[in-house]
């Protein structure tokens, strides 16, 4: 089995909920600080020493490329402007990896994005992270799934416990202890009521997963009438022949499809940053002395 070295990063939503600023600006640029989301999770498979990059993505995200691309005119103006470190942090955003895009022409679910990506792929074991979710932690989700697939040698799923009123929301993942905090799947649940399911795991949108996922989603591909192809209906078929394992990872998570998550994320990136601790700080206290008079 060879190591993860690529990573396929599905970006090709509309992303409705946050119109109309995601009219012309893709979601996935969405700024925390001074930092993009999809800059977040490049970093993270970058990380785990991931030297290929594919992201799949539609019209309209152009933004993506031009982030990741080098940008001359502004290159020249910061050094002529004595700006070495903005320089440097412009310039090192076009050497983080070999980045590659591939275009989803129609929304047809997680599948497809994970299917034209295969090209890029061939026989080698992949992490998968889509922009849903960050998780900020002193060891990445990605990292701490690597870890677990070197012991493995198979597919493993991110998954975190979901509180019982929560379970019909999400796919949600049966099985049997294989070791501490990684089990053995056997089962995949489509958004079950809680009293159908004992199990809390809930799958987080990040995975490593091994070229055998192709053929379930091939297979699915040709069966599929309405043409929508959910990598957990691959899972479940997969879990058929082959071991595949979920991990609960070690957490702080921030669901970027959430205006709430959102803010919470920027809000504690700016309590973490030297320079603007202080006055952000000041600003919640004034706050919150404003609001409990």
């Amino acid at each position: 089995m060879k190591q993860v070295r690529k990573c396929v990063i599905p970006a090709a939503g509309f992303w409705t909920r946050f119109l109309p600023a995601t009219k012309a600006l893709p979601k996935e640029m969405f700024p925390i600080i001074d930092k993009p989301v999809m800059q977040y999770l490049v970093e993270e498979a970058v990380w785990i020493w991931c030297t290929e990059i594919i992201i799949v993505t539609w019209r309209n995200k152009r933004a993506i490329e031009d982030h990741f691309d080098s940008n001359y005119e502004l290159e020249k103006l910061l050094e002529k402007s004595n700006k070495f470190k903005k320089l440097e942090r412009v310039k090192s955003l076009s050497r983080m990896a070999n980045i590659s895009y591939i275009r989803q022409p129609y929304p047809r679910w997680d599948g497809d994005a994970i299917l034209r990506a295969k090209p890029f792929l061939g026989d080698e074991p992949f992490l998968v992270l889509f922009w849903d979710d960050l998780i900020f932690n002193r060891k990445s989700a990605a990292k701490q799934l690597h870890e677990e697939f070197l012991r493995k040698w198979s597919p493993v799923i991110a998954t975190n416990l979901v509180e019982d009123k929560d379970v019909s929301s999400y796919w949600i993942l049966e099985g049997n202890y294989a070791s501490d905090k990684c089990l053995l799947v056997n089962w995949v649940k489509e958004k079950p009521k809680a009293k159908d399911t004992d199990s809390r795991h809930w799958i987080i949108w990040k995975y490593i997963l091994t070229p055998e996922i192709f053929k379930y989603l091939e297979e699915l591909e040709i069966s599929n009438k309405t043409g929508e192809i959910r990598l957990a209906d691959a899972f479940s078929e997969m879990i058929n022949d082959k071991d595949i394992y979920w991990l609960d990872v070690d957490w702080e998570r921030f669901d970027t499809w959430s205006y709430v998550w959102f803010i919470k994320a920027t809000i504690k990136m700016a309590l973490e940053n030297d320079k603007l601790s202080p006055e952000i700080s000041s600003y919640i206290k004034s706050l919150q002395e404003k609001w409990l008079d």
